[in-house]
């Protein structure tokens, strides 16, 4: 099942997601269908609340890079951060077309569960620890547009309120 995205407007994405506590097939079938909804829109992480779910869940799949790496994570946690920054340019599937460059740390250590309630502990750099940062913070209640500098953000003021209107618009609709 493919669910549809959550876009730039909508208040869940504001909304910090409640911790995962319950484990099993329905669970991994959240997970599966993120994943198939994240496929079908071209995009390398998704978190659950862009879904509409407000669960600490997320999904990645770095098949764009060397080495792959496909992640169903709930719970997820940044534990540790470098201080060695990376600017990375960033998109996301909540606010089309918008894209900026975003520093972050260049290397994370995430502690989340699996599918099955298990712990994991992710040591994470470059590429897949922007994607890891990027949906912990959608669960956060924090969207890439914050980590802009207001300078950059008010350059992308225009596209921003077509989105939110957009977004009203089809709420309104429904």
């Amino acid at each position: 099942m493919t669910y549809e995205i959550k876009k730039y407007g909508e208040q869940v994405l504001k909304k910090k997601a409640e911790p995962v506590t319950e484990f099993g097939e329905g669970l991994k079938k959240i997970f599966d269908d993120m994943l198939e909804t994240m496929y079908s829109f071209n995009g390398v992480g998704l978190a659950a609340n862009q879904v509409g779910i407000l669960k600490q869940m997320i999904v990645i799949d770095t098949a764009k890079e060397e080495n792959r790496v496909i992640l169903r994570l709930a719970n997820p946690v940044v534990t540790s951060v470098s201080k060695e920054k990376v600017t990375y340019e960033e998109g996301c599937l909540s606010f089309p077309g918008i894209f900026e460059k975003i520093d972050r740390p260049s290397k994370i250590t995430v502690e989340a569960q699996d599918p099955e309630g298990n712990k994991i502990k992710i040591e994470a750099e470059d590429f897949l620890a922007i994607v890891l940062q990027h949906e912990i913070d959608h669960l956060n209640g924090v969207v890439f547009i914050d980590r802009m500098s207001p300078a950059r953000r008010i350059m992308h003021g225009k596209e921003l309120k077509e989105l939110k209107t957009e977004t009203k618009n089809r709420i309104k609709d429904k």
